[in-house]
């Protein structure tokens, strides 16, 4: 793990709120939105971005970079892309803080 590459994903507070949204998404998103939830699948971008209130552009740029330091886990569906968390990535890097930090 890349901790420097991992702290720039997390440097802005719409990036650690998404990570929150996405630990427990009935928690923080609409129901109507989560009919078709899929724990395998994760959250779509559109619904990440309708919660964020930001364009679909910049929230894909974000979980995009989230993805690349292994944060999240992308799984593309028909057009859709869904995210959801790397808790297995997310363990370790509680783990490496709290022995290096």
């Amino acid at each position: 793990m890349k901790i420097l590459e991992v702290i720039k994903a997390l440097s802005n507070q719409t990036r650690l709120d998404i990570l929150t949204w996405l630990k427990e998404p009935f928690d923080y998103f609409p129901a109507k939105e989560l009919i078709d939830y899929k724990a395998s699948l994760g959250v779509c971008v559109s619904d990440i971005a309708k919660k964020a209130k930001m364009s679909i552009p910049t929230v894909s740029v974000y979980l995009k970079n989230m993805s690349a330091a292994n944060l999240l886990i992308a799984t593309r569906k028909d057009q859709w892309t869904y995210y959801k968390r790397n808790e297995k990535a997310i363990q370790q890097l509680a783990q490496l803080i709290s022995k290096k930090l």
